[in-house]
Order: C-alpha cells, then sequence, then structure tokens
C-alpha cells in the first residue's frame, strides 16, 4: 500500500513550522479517518515547492496555480482555495508584488529596462506569468529585462534583491506577508515597486489517485475547518480568513494571460 503523504510546501519558510504543523493537526481532526486509512499524522517538509509531479501518494498538498494548468494537468482534484487577509489578496485570490531595493533609484516598471531581474521558477505563477501579463499589458516586449536569472524560490529571490545581486522580482503577495511577519528585517531593506493583475490563489489539492469518497472527506473536512470557531487559531495562524470550493475552471485564467501575453509580443519572461 502507498505510503499518503501531507505538506504544505508553498509556505514553508522555518519559521512557519509550527503554524503548518498545527493547521495540519487541526484538519486531521476534522476528518473522518475510516474513510481515509493510513492518514498521515504529520506533515512532509521536504517537498519542494515545484515537485515533478503530483504523485499517487500525494494525499494533500498546496501547489501554483500555473503548473496545475501545465506541468500537472490530469495529477490532481482541487479541495479548496484559501482567502488570506494579506495585502495584495482579494477572495480567493493573489496577486505578486514587483520588488526593489529601498534606497533602489528605479521608481517605475519603465525603469527596469535593462535590469537584473529574480525568476524563481519559470513555473511559477507569480513569479513569471503575473509580471509577464503585466508588461504585456503596458505595451512592453520582449526583451525587456538585461538578464533573468531563476533563483530556485521566492526566498532566494528575496534575499538576492536585499542584497543587491539582483535589481527586481515578482513576488506572491502571500510570501511578501509571510516575510513581512516572520523576517521584517529581510524586507525592510525592499519596497514594493509595483503589483500585478490578480489571479486565484494557491490551491489545496490531492492527488487524481485519491478516491472519490476520500476527495469528498478531505473536502468536506477542509470547509468545516475554516468555519470552526474553536480551530479559528490553527486557521487565522497562517493568515487564512475562509477557504472555498472552487472549480478547475477558475485556472483557465493563468492560461488566458499566457495566451493574451504572447498576443501582445511578450511571450516568455525575457
Amino acid at each position: 500500500m502507498t505510503e499518503l503523504t501531507a505538506s504544505l510546501p508553498m509556505y514553508n519558510l522555518p519559521e512557519l513550522a509550527n503554524r503548518n504543523t498545527a493547521f495540519w493537526k487541526a484538519l486531521s481532526e476534522e476528518i473522518d479517518v475510516e474513510r481515509i486509512p493510513g492518514l498521515p499524522t504529520e506533515l512532509s517538509f521536504s517537498r519542494l515547492a515545484v515537485p515533478e509531479a503530483i504523485g499517487r501518494e500525494v494525499l494533500f498538498s498546496q501547489t501554483c496555480g500555473y503548473p496545475l494548468q501545465t506541468v500537472y494537468r490530469g495529477q490532481f482534484t482541487l479541495l479548496g482555495v484559501p482567502t488570506y487577509d494579506f495585502p495584495g489578496c482579494g477572495a480567493a485570490s493573489h496577486r505578486a508584488f514587483i520588488i526593489v531595493r529601498k534606497d533602489s533609484d528605479l521608481n517605475s516598471i519603465e525603469d527596469l529596462r535593462g535590469s537584473r531581474f529574480a525568476l524563481n521558477s519559470r513555473h511559477s505563477n507569480s513569479g513569471m506569468n503575473l509580471p509577464r501579463i503585466m508588461l504585456a499589458r503596458r505595451g512592453i516586449t520582449a526583451p525587456f529585462f538585461g538578464s533573468v536569472t531563476e533563483t530556485g524560490s521566492h526566498t532566494e529571490s528575496i534575499r538576492r534583491v536585499a542584497a543587491g545581486d539582483l535589481d527586481a522580482a515578482s513576488i506572491d503577495c502571500v510570501t511578501y506577508g509571510f516575510f513581512n511577519d516572520c523576517r521584517p528585517d529581510e524586507v525592510s531593506a525592499l519596497r514594493v515597486l509595483d503589483e500585478t493583475p490578480e489571479s486565484p490563489a494557491i490551491p489545496f489539492v490531492t492527488s487524481v489517485a485519491t478516491a472519490a469518497g476520500q476527495v469528498d472527506a478531505l473536502r468536506s473536512a477542509l470547509l468545516r475547518l475554516a468555519n470552526d470557531r474553536s480551530r479559528k487559531s490553527a486557521v487565522r495562524g497562517l493568515h487564512i480568513e475562509t477557504i472555498t470550493a472552487v472549480e478547475i475552471s477558475a485556472y483557465q485564467l493563468v492560461m488566458d494571460y499566457e495566451r493574451e501575453a504572447a498576443d501582445r509580443g511578450y511571450p516568455e519572461l525575457a
């Protein structure tokens, strides 16, 4: 029997480990364990934010909206979408902030022409897809940046912009909110230059191999958790206001952005 896993890899700062653990514990207590034998007792903290695939073992995780429509197509089932209380977030939606050093002389998006841009991943909605549509809608065509350096994570992008190694980055507003919450000293050297259009927030998912009855048990437990006052601290600890059911069609928007950017002359972030 495949050993099931649970993870929260998208917002996985070490400082958030206890909060993520508390969230999973609260959710686990809401789940009908008889319907899900082998329910993980602990979160996996080693799962990559953008793994190669969503395997059969994935009972519960959180995954960026862009790869859901590309590399993970057909590998997952949506469970629910959180609404966060950070600046930049809306109902089941988020956006990215374009960040630069506070003492930088970059004061507008046009000032970024020829600059050194930090990209967390080519598969990232907030790091790649959202700045791409933002630039395209402002009449900018590629190439625009002097260089685009793939850093591997938003955390590393923030570090390198703060250090002055790179000039700018596009950071998920939820990630930026958690940095303000957990690492204010690191973002004190930064400022938000601009913001991208919004898109659906990063959803909770399970593997497509998860049985229908188990999906129902997970989804109903997740939605109950969001409205259970006795578990409010576990939910609010992650700055989640509520969790709602959303159809996969909502995530078509990220591909609409990709096509629109290409039509406007910006097919690749460059």
